[in-house]
């Protein structure tokens, strides 16, 4: 009937005739005007495109008009698996693997049968399979391909396997000792332990989480993703589990399995979905057991662009003109997790050129970058963030990133180096912009050296994002912008503000995805002065915003009036 994207992508043979009753369902709709059906119909000949791909392609269409006029063509019904109930009794009729390869989903039961959203309803093996899986009818209703794919990777979840193998784990009294002298020696299908240490990771990626917390307690072993900053527990594994599931993690890390009493870090690599994603692994002996915490690291991150980073137009420029400098020191501030190092790795990817050398020191190097010399600091065998910064700039550096100042020696050759014709970019643990210049007069640096090396601030934190499909908006009262210190003066008029709602695509949470706050802050020659002058962070941050900067807190309430964010939110990340 039609190739196995047609609904989506138009690749089959589209007769006139077809064509003509495509354009009388999309204009008796309203969704094209007579002036644009005609252009495009003029168009299909020349590009040798169907007429949906051409309307799609000019923007006249969007992907999900397009699959629901073509189904209204052939008198199918079309559902939106972004907003359509998905019956979970339905999902569970049909196994993961079978809806992964014909790309299919089951949705609802109904007409005497199972209904199943198909992005090609005309391929009968899927069918045969589905009636023979399910021992039912089977209804074929047409999805666009994409919004099929996550909706199967959103429902077909691994949690239930998990929870399977997880139970497989309570009838097992093998030994320990048998259990670990043969869990380096199995293949991806041998063990149960395998496949769930694989779903675990698997499960997460897909989930966009950034962390994986393995977590034992007295009678199971608790796992929780971290997903948009907030932690979720996904699954309980049975005591038994945990010395296998922890050794098998620990031996994928390249981590000592025999050496339990202290702390280990590890990383490993995993395919998925044809991409290579690296994890840093972290082990923590609790009362209870060694914890496991997996970070997730997609190196798409550190390909980012600067402009992806949610930077508002006037922040974004005044950063620029200090990254663009030959030379100078560049600080990004704020807790763990705050994207620091994407921010700083976007940086990298602005000024890197053939023509530059751009060294960096790491503990670990998170994103392996090319065309950049990355050292990992070692300090068991003596090279520390310090020493590894005296002997880089013996090489001849354009740009150096250090991936954090720790300590008075490590300030010193930063500002040195600052002040010696190379540009610096670094992290520092303060809460804002101006407290950078205190810490580092703090930590035993010059006060006049502060001032002269340092060229910007960028304090930052990150906030969840409201989620497209399903966030709401509405009028706040006055007594709620009060209590939340939005900046509205009584007798303006109060902004139309958005809070989260709660939809499948972000799984009820009324969130998905992150955006960064950001704090710019330029040292000017007056903020110098007040350095040298031992003023307060307080003075210093008075002063900033007298000369523009715009507070973590500001750059928020810019974000809540531009539908990015909820108030909530900036009152959950910024103090």
């Amino acid at each position: 009937m039609y190739g196995s994207r047609e609904w989506g992508e138009g690749h089959c043979t589209v007769t006139e005739e077809s064509m003509r009753q495509l354009g009388e369902i999309l204009l008796d709709e309203g969704l094209v005007s007579e002036a644009q059906l005609l252009a495009a119909m003029d168009a299909t000949a020349t590009r040798g495109q169907s007429l949906g791909r051409v309307l799609v392609e000019e923007g006249v269409l969007s992907e999900t008009q397009l699959v629901a006029a073509l189904a209204s063509q052939v008198g199918m019904e079309f559902v939106d698996l972004d907003e359509y109930p998905v019956d979970r009794a339905a999902v569970a009729m049909v196994p993961v693997a079978v809806c992964r390869r014909h790309t299919v989903l089951p949705v609802a039961f109904g007409d005497g049968g199972i209904k199943v959203a198909m992005a090609d309803p005309g391929n009968v093996l899927a069918i045969d399979d589905l009636r023979s899986v399910t021992g039912m009818q089977v209804v074929a209703v047409v999805a666009v391909h994409d919004n099929l794919v996550r909706a199967i990777d959103r429902y077909c979840r691994a949690d239930s396997e998990m929870e399977d193998l997880a139970e497989a784990f309570e009838d097992e009294q093998e030994k320990e000792e048998v259990d670990l002298s043969r869990i380096g020696e199995l293949g991806d299908d041998d063990a149960p332990i395998v496949r769930l240490v694989n779903l675990l990771v698997t499960q997460a990626i897909t989930d966009r989480a950034s962390d994986i917390h393995v977590e034992p307690a007295e009678n199971d072993v608790l796992v929780r993703y971290r997903i948009d900053g907030v932690l979720h527990e996904i699954q309980r594994a049975p005591k038994q589990a945990q010395n296998g599931l922890i050794s098998r993690l620990k031996i994928m890390s390249d981590i000592d399995i025999a050496e339990r009493r202290k702390p280990q870090d590890g990383r490993m690599s995993v395919m998925h979905k044809g991409r290579k994603i690296d994890l840093r692994v972290a082990t923590l002996p609790t009362v209870w057991g060694e914890k496991v915490v997996m970070r997730i690291l997609d190196n798409s991150t550190a390909s980012l662009d600067l402009r992806d980073l949610s930077f508002l137009e006037d922040n974004y420029e005044t950063y620029k003109e200090s990254y663009t400098k030959p030379y100078g020191m560049i600080l990004v501030t704020g807790p763990t997790g705050s994207g620091k190092s994407t921010t700083l790795y976007a940086t990298l990817n602005a000024v890197a050129r053939p023509e530059i050398n751009v060294i960096t020191v790491e503990d670990p190097v998170e994103y392996r970058l090319p065309g950049i010399n990355q050292v990992q600091v070692n300090p068991k065998a003596g090279l520390t963030f310090a020493a590894a910064l005296r002997s880089i700039l013996r090489s001849d550096p354009d740009v150096v990133l250090l991936g954090e100042i720790r300590d008075h020696e490590t300030a010193q050759i930063s500002i040195e180096a600052a002040l010696t014709g190379h540009l610096v970019l670094s992290t520092l643990h303060t809460n804002d912009a101006p407290s950078a210049v205190t810490r580092l007069i703090e930590m035993g640096i010059e006060p006049f050296l502060v001032g002269s090396a340092l060229d910007a601030v960028v304090a930052q934190r990150l906030a969840r994002k409201l989620c497209s499909k399903c966030k709401q908006v509405y009028i706040p009262t006055p007594r709620e912008l009060e209590v939340a210190r939005f900046p509205w003066i009584e007798g303006e008029e109060i902004p139309e503000l958005y809070r989260p709602g709660g939809c499948t695509a972000c799984s009820n949470t009324g969130y998905q995805g992150r955006i960064a706050l950001h704090e710019v802050m330029r040292v000017t020659e007056e903020i110098e002065r007040q350095a040298v002058s031992h003023s307060s962070s307080a003075e210093i941050a008075e002063t900033a915003r007298k000369q523009g900067m715009i507070s973590l807190r500001d750059d928020g309430w810019r974000k809540v009036v531009m539908g990015w964010t909820s108030i909530e939110e900036i009152l959950r990340v910024v103090v």
